[in-house]
């Protein structure tokens, strides 16, 4: 008698990490968002450039900390002080020099009060959440290539092409085949819909261009 083989058990497959994504965005988009503030877009740390203005600043204070000390303690200025107060004392406002130091500093601080009140991070598209302690983001690289598949399984259409800026969403594709004003209508149907298959929290503005391709 043959000996009863019990069958091999089944192997379990791990989903590809686009589908726990897509499965992620539709169980964000099926959840009521928060009510109240609208989800807010989230912040860089901006680490590198805390650093430098911290490390410039640190030092040039500690340089000039250790020569007032040095003064304090009976010895002489150093000479870059004793120049450097020399000349911004004799050169005149309308000097070369003079106005372009100003306008570096100037830059210097333009570009700190910019790091200091924008966002950063325009990469990641917030997307909704049920609550205010809950944030979601999607990476603009991802979001663009979900756009573009969904534009090139609407008929006639041979390529695409999806920029994602800061409040608009550029698309771009090629016809074929049909009548570009039909492709365009329909195409602008299916990137709505992928859109709202996003749960983009601020969903940007969407412009739709066509252009015949014969061969």
């Amino acid at each position: 008698m043959e000996r009863d083989q019990e069958p091999p058990a089944a192997t379990e497959q791990l989903p590809a990490a686009d589908e726990v994504t897509s499965r992620t965005v539709e169980q964000l988009a099926k959840q009521p968002a928060a009510e109240g503030r609208p989800t807010p877009r989230p912040w860089s740390a901006r680490r590198i450039p805390a650093a430098l203005t911290a490390l410039l600043t640190g030092a040039a204070a500690g340089i000039l900390l250790f020569d007032v000390v040095r003064v304090r303690a009976g010895q002489t200025a150093a000479a870059w002080r004793t120049r450097l107060a020399d000349e911004l004392a004799t050169r005149p406002l309308h000097d070369i020099w003079i106005q372009v130091g100003a306008a570096v500093i100037a830059v210097l601080g333009l570009w700190m009060l910019v790091m200091a009140l924008t966002h950063g991070l325009r990469h990641q598209l917030p997307l909704k959440t049920p609550d205010a302690q809950t944030h979601a983001v999607l990476d603009r690289a991802g979001a663009e290539l979900l756009l573009r598949d969904a534009a090139m399984r609407v008929p006639g259409v041979s390529a695409a092409r999806i920029r994602i800026r800061h409040n608009r969403i550029g698309a771009r594709a090629d016809v074929r085949y049909r009548a570009p004003a039909d492709v365009k209508a329909d195409l602008r149907v299916a990137l709505l819909a992928e859109l709202d298959r996003l749960a983009l929290a601020r969903p940007p503005r969407l412009t739709v261009k066509v252009r015949p391709r014969r061969k």
